[in-house]
């Protein structure tokens, strides 16, 4: 039950972590909040890994699943300050709602998870069958599911609920998303000779021209596979009197479930292979970004931006049970999917973990100016969280 002492508690454990600035690399403020909160409230174990996620750990007296909430603690920079009516990390409260970065991306469902765990605790003097299992999850914003790897490593989860903002809807598959790097090669000369060289721009133009022809697959429930231009870069940049003998091109490839990398990178290898046949003089590669990055503790986090689709089919049983639980309960979310990525791209699509999401807020309101959660929607997914415990724990 939601006393309105507990709607307090998730409200201002809100509030605190927004107080706290956590942008990637740099979340060890809203660790620390999440720590304390986790050891005044008797969690049985608290840790941090070498990425620093922290995961909290509840006990049940029963042998039973283990089910983890997964909530990522960093957020998108402010670039300016300035433009907001309300200070990004002040978590000010008006009409309703908590405004500051992250309070729907992702603070507000961090803090309800918490605070769900430790009601459905207390309320059953933990006499429930299985584990709990909470992660405040690292570098999400730059890397969906690779710190997340290391969780499910550790953890070995039979249930995985994402936090992300659903609007309190019932969450069943996302499109994965995949950072399709293209390069051509070319042969560096004065520009007032160019034929004494090749041109990487113009090699990059041709193939463009021909991946936009490339038609991207189609899923009746997660929609269309994207594949769009997002960046090109030549070098050397600024060419003055130079002809340009590397260019490279960035696509942001929209995944459904099944695809994997040697299927999304075969129609680019395919057209690449008939150009370097029409032309001796063209050569290119395509390849999957990789990224690297500093995390609070030390430790560098790095990996392929490859993140799969996944989808759960709503008629699964552990879907259903929570389904009923939630019904009697008096709610009745919609059953859809995640119009972005997010850490379910590792537990569904890599693991094959058994996951939803659910979440405060709406989608769209993720890095945006000026965003907020409404307190009804905090404490909302609070109740339904611990809803969620019942079905699959009980």
């Amino acid at each position: 039950m939601l006393t309105e002492e507990r709607k307090e508690a998730v409200i201002e454990l809100c509030r605190e972590l927004i107080r706290r600035q956590s942008y990637s690399g740099h979340e060890e403020g809203v660790v620390a909040v999440l720590k304390d909160f986790y050891t005044r409230h008797g969690f049985d174990e608290v840790t941090t890994d070498k990425y620093g996620n922290i995961i909290g750990v509840i006990h049940g007296k029963r042998p039973g699943k283990k089910l983890l909430f997964d909530g990522h603690i960093d957020t998108v920079p402010v670039p300016d300050p300035s433009v907001w009516n309300h200070d990004p990390f002040a978590a000010e409260i008006e009409d309703g709602k908590i405004y500051g970065r992250g309070t729907s991306d992702m603070k507000g469902a961090d803090a309800a998870m918490a605070v769900a765990a430790a009601s459905f605790a207390e309320d059953t003097g933990r006499d429930f069958a299985g584990d709990i299992y909470i992660a405040g999850v690292v570098h999400e914003e730059c890397f969906e599911g690779v710190a997340a790897r290391n969780i499910s490593r550790t953890v070995q989860p039979d249930y995985v609920v994402i936090g992300e903002s659903s609007n309190l809807n019932l969450k069943i598959g996302q499109r994965g998303r995949g950072e399709v790097v293209v390069e051509t090669f070319g042969v560096p000369a004065h520009s007032s000779n160019p034929d004494k060289g090749v041109n990487a721009v113009y090699s990059m133009c041709r193939l463009v021209s021909e991946i936009r022809k490339v038609k991207a697959p189609h899923h009746d429930f997660l929609g269309d596979g994207i594949l769009e231009l997002t960046d090109i870069k030549s070098s050397p940049y600024p060419g003055a009197s130079v002809v340009p003998d590397y260019c490279r091109a960035t696509y942001d490839r929209r995944l459904l479930v099944g695809e994997t990398k040697e299927s999304v990178l075969a129609p680019i290898q395919e057209i690449i292979g008939r150009l370097s046949a029409e032309d001796p003089k063209f050569r290119a590669q395509v390849s999957f970004a990789r990224g690297k990055e500093k995390c609070y503790t030390g430790e560098t986090i790095e990996g392929e931006r490859f993140f799969p689709g996944w989808l759960y089919d709503e008629n699964e049983d552990y879907i259903q049970d929570i389904l009923n639980e939630l019904h009697s309960m008096g709610f009745d979310p919609q059953v859809t999917k995640y119009n972005f990525c997010t850490n379910g791209s590792h537990y569904a699509g890599e693991a094959g973990i058994r996951t939803i999401g659910m979440g405060p807020s709406l989608e769209s309101l993720a890095h945006t100016i000026d965003e907020y959660v409404s307190l009804d929607q905090l404490t909302g997914v609070t109740e339904r969280y611990i809803g969620i415990l019942r079905a699959l724990l009980s």
